[in-house]
C-alpha cells in the first residue's frame, strides 16, 4: 500500500538556495587536478556531474565524477556496467572517507544485491584513483584503461549514500532519485541517455500507492463507520448495509488491483523487497478475501451461530482497518512524493475521526434512550 506522498522536498528547495554547490552546471566546474577533460554531462539524478576525456588510441577513459554525498560521512560512487543497465554487474568506484578522515577510493564488484565485494580486479583496469571532498561536494578522478576497443558507449551507474561502517559503504536510500541513477554514455558524442524504464517504475508506483489509498486507506474505513453508526437508525435499515457492502466490494476490487501492482513491481525489482510493507498487503488481501467469503455464509439475525459470525466479522475488519492504516504510512514513506499529499491523507482521516467520533456520542445517546424508554427493539450492535 503506498499512496503517492512525502517530506524532504522542501529541505531540498531551502538547501538548494543556501548552497551554490547544489545549483551548478557541470560547465562551470573547475578541477584542481590538472587534469583536461573534454566533455561533461549533468547527470539527471541525484545532483551529479561527469566530466570525461576518452583517448581511443589507447583506449583510456579519464573521468571525474561529482556529486554530493547524503551526509559528509557518506559516499558516492561511479560504475560501469558491461552487461545491463542497472547496478547489478556493474565495476564500481565508490569514494568516501577512511577511519582517519582520508577521501579514499575503492573498487567493487556488485555481482548482485547481497554480493558487493571489493575487488582490485575489475572489468577495466585502473590505472590511478583519487578524491577529494569540499564545499559539500565530492569528487572522484580516475583513469580507466576499457578493455573493449572502440566500444564508444557505455552503460554506467552513479550513487550516492549517507554512512560508511567499518569500512564498507551502506545501504543507499531506494527513492525515485536513487533508482533512476543509470544510463548510456557516449564517449565521442557527449550524449547521456537515461534509461526510460525506470520514469515507467515510478508511475507504476504512483498508480499502486493511489489504488492502495483509495481502497483500504479511504473506502475501506468509510465502509466500517457506515456499518457501526447507520444501522443504530430504524430508518436507515437496510440502506445502510447495502452501503455497507458496496464500499467494501469497491474497497476490496480496488484494493486487488493495487496488491496485484505492487506484486508486479517487486517481481521488477531485483533485490529491492520491503517486507514489512509486502507482508501487511499479502495479509490484508488474504483477510479481505476471508470477509468477502464470510459474507456468503452470513446466518440470518436470530440464527444461534450470527453472535460468532459477528464477533468473527467484527475482529477480522477491525484487524483490518489497523493494518491497512499502517500500511498507508509504509507506502507513504516508501514513495516519498510531496509532503502535501501526506498532509491530505491525514486531514482526511482526520475528518473520518472526527465524524466517527460525533456519531459515536450520538449513537450512544440514541441506545441509552431506547433503554431508558424500554424499546422493544433491541440494538444490534
Amino acid at each position: 500500500m503506498s499512496p503517492p506522498v512525502i517530506p524532504f522536498a522542501l529541505f531540498v528547495v531551502i538547501a538548494s538556495l543556501i548552497s551554490p554547490s547544489l545549483s551548478q552546471t557541470c560547465s562551470s566546474q573547475k578541477f584542481t587536478n590538472k587534469k583536461v577533460y573534454t566533455r561533461c554531462s549533468d547527470l539527471p539524478a541525484l545532483k551529479s556531474f561527469l566530466h570525461w576525456r576518452y583517448d581511443a588510441e589507447n583506449s583510456t577513459l579519464y573521468i571525474a565524477f561529482v556529486a554530493p554525498p547524503e551526509k559528509p560521512d557518506g559516499w558516492i560512487a561511479w560504475a560501469i556496467n558491461p552487461n545491463d543497465v542497472g547496478m547489478v554487474g556493474a565495476q564500481t568506484l565508490f569514494a568516501f572517507k577512511n577511519s582517519k578522515g582520508e577521501m579514499v577510493v575503492k573498487t567493487y564488484d556488485i555481482s548482485s544485491y547481497s554480493s558487493i565485494k571489493e575487488s582490485s580486479k575489475l572489468w577495466f583496469d585502473v590505472k590511478e584513483a583519487a578524491a577529494e571532498f569540499s564545499g559539500g561536494l565530492m569528487r572522484l578522478f580516475a583513469t580507466l584503461v576499457l578493455p573493449e576497443k572502440g566500444k564508444v558507449t557505455l552503460n554506467h551507474v552513479w550513487q550516492v549514500g549517507a554512512s560508511v561502517t567499518n569500512g564498507f559503504p551502506a545501504k543507499h536510500d531506494f527513492q525515485p532519485a536513487n533508482l533512476n541513477s543509470k544510463g548510456t554514455l557516449d564517449l565521442l558524442s557527449g550524449e547521456s541517455k537515461t534509461d526510460a524504464s525506470g520514469d515507467s517504475k515510478v508511475k507504476k508506483k504512483n498508480i499502486h500507492g493511489i489504488l492502495n489509498a483509495i481502497s483500504w486507506g479511504m473506502l475501506f474505513p468509510i465502509g466500517i463507520i457506515i456499518a457501526r453508526y447507520l444501522r443504530t437508525f430504524q430508518s436507515a435499515d437496510p440502506a445502510w448495509f447495502y452501503l455497507h457492502v458496496s464500499f467494501q466490494c469497491s474497497a476490496y476490487v480496488i484494493g486487488v488491483a493495487g496488491w496485484a501492482t505492487g506484486l508486479k513491481l517487486g517481481s521488477e525489482s531485483k533485490g529491492i523487497t520491503y517486507h514489512v510493507h509486502r507482508n501487511i498487503g499479502i495479509t490484508l488481501f488474504c483477510l479481505a478475501t476471508l470477509q468477502v467469503f464470510a459474507l456468503l455464509l452470513r446466518p440470518k439475525k436470530d440464527h444461534k451461530y450470527r453472535l460468532y459470525w459477528n464477533i468473527y466479522h467484527h475482529g477480522v475488519g477491525y484487524t483490518m482497518l489497523i493494518l491497512s492504516l499502517i500500511n498507508v504510512f509504509k507506502g507513504l514513506d516508501i514513495l516519498d512524493p510531496a509532503t502535501k499529499w501526506r498532509s491530505a491523507y491525514i486531514v482526511i482521516l482526520v475528518v473520518l475521526g472526527v465524524i466517527a467520533l460525533l456519531l459515536e456520542v450520538i449513537t450512544w445517546i440514541v441506545v441509552l434512550r431506547r433503554k431508558s424508554n424500554k424499546s422493544t427493539k433491541p440494538y444490534d450492535g
